[in-house]
């Protein structure tokens, strides 16, 4: 993490992206931009200080968007109609040339080419319900889609040509009424964590570096046993219910912790990472900003930034291993629901 970080929070609550400038314990307000409707999500492209941003509309696109680094900026350079329905998740690999995305209501997933400034047609897609988030391998040579819906992760080789492939099993199955929602690597991309809305679990999955191929292991629980909450499920309401209500996850500082948020109850919590890749539960829980779906931790994992969907700040937290100190909080917008430093 450098002096003069960026961080970006999208605002779906009025359709805006703030960019805030990260000295290392404060955050200070740059720039917020308007007129991205029910912008959730965004991929950045640092080297060329691009941001592609998913916005909701008649129709639904992707707009790509300049960043200048020293005032904060952002300035609209081009855009790409979904007229199938808009992007819940956004994901850049091969140097930022090529895009994939997924779409939650519509149920399906995409690949894009990217020239420059210019995000093409899809070129690939996938169906699967509820598809919530999708990564691939550094290499850009495997693409894994997330289906809430059918509590399922689907596994496909990546063409050149960006068509997609399915590997010899297309789809891994999560535990049934789980509702897998976000994905992550760790460093030697040879397992696979996913975080499940409905259970609160992080599901283990090993890869097979060679051919892509995932298998499940394992699920450990990330949630609050003092809780008291229900197991979440699909077109549920889980602050009626006071159930499970997992959002976002991302790795700590060593990749010794996996941090994920709760949206019921509000807290952000570290599920312990054992050299060999084994999970052990939290052993604390910090409340946060009110309904945390988005949050981000620095490249060096040793700062986080949580946004709330009911809160218009954002916290900025040092993290030592397993705990958070508070160090500051911003205004950001409304429905802030998705963080990332740049």
């Amino acid at each position: 993490m450098t002096a003069d970080s960026l961080v970006l929070v999208a605002n779906a609550g009025e359709g805006s992206i703030s960019v805030f400038r990260c000295d290392g314990d404060s955050l200070q307000r740059l720039s917020v931009t308007q007129g991205l409707t029910g912008c959730s999500n965004f991929a950045v492209d640092t080297e060329r200080n691009l941001v592609h941003a998913a916005v909701k509309g008649d129709p639904a696109g992707i707009v790509t968007l300049s960043l200048d680094r020293e005032s904060g900026q952002l300035e609209q350079v081009g855009r790409v109609d979904l007229p199938q329905g808009g992007m819940n998740y956004l994901w850049l690999t091969r140097g930022a040339t090529a895009l994939l995305g997924a779409a939650y209501g519509a149920g399906y997933g995409i690949t894009a080419p990217v020239d420059g400034t210019t995000v093409g047609a899809p070129v690939s897609t996938v169906e699967f319900p509820n598809l919530h988030s999708v990564a691939t391998s550094s290499d850009g040579r495997f693409a894994y889609f997330v289906s809430l819906g059918a509590d399922l992760v689907a596994q496909y080789a990546l063409a050149d040509d960006l068509t997609l492939t399915p590997l010899a099993s297309e789809t891994v199955a999560a535990p049934e009424g789980s509702g897998p929602r976000h994905l992550i690597f760790n460093k030697a991309e040879d397992t696979l964590y996913v975080l499940t809305e409905f259970s609160g679990e992080v599901l283990r999955f090993n890869r097979d570096t060679a051919t892509g191929e995932l298998t499940a292991v394992d699920a450990t629980s990330s949630v609050d046993p003092d809780a008291d909450l229900q197991q979440g499920v699909l077109g549920g309401d889980p602050l009626d219910e006071h159930a499970i209500w997992g959002a976002d996850i991302h790795w700590g500082a060593g990749q010794n912790h996996l941090w994920v948020s709760e949206r019921t109850e509000s807290t952000l919590a570290a599920v312990g990472v054992a050299a060999d890749g084994s999970l052990t539960p939290p052993s604390d829980y910090v409340v946060t900003e009110t309904q945390p779906r988005g949050f981000a931790t620095s490249a060096d994992g040793r700062l986080l930034v949580a946004a709330g969907e009911r809160s218009t700040e954002v916290s900025l937290y040092a993290v030592d291993g397993d705990q958070l100190q508070l160090l500051d909080r911003a205004e950001t917008g409304k429905g802030a629901n998705w963080v990332r430093f740049v």
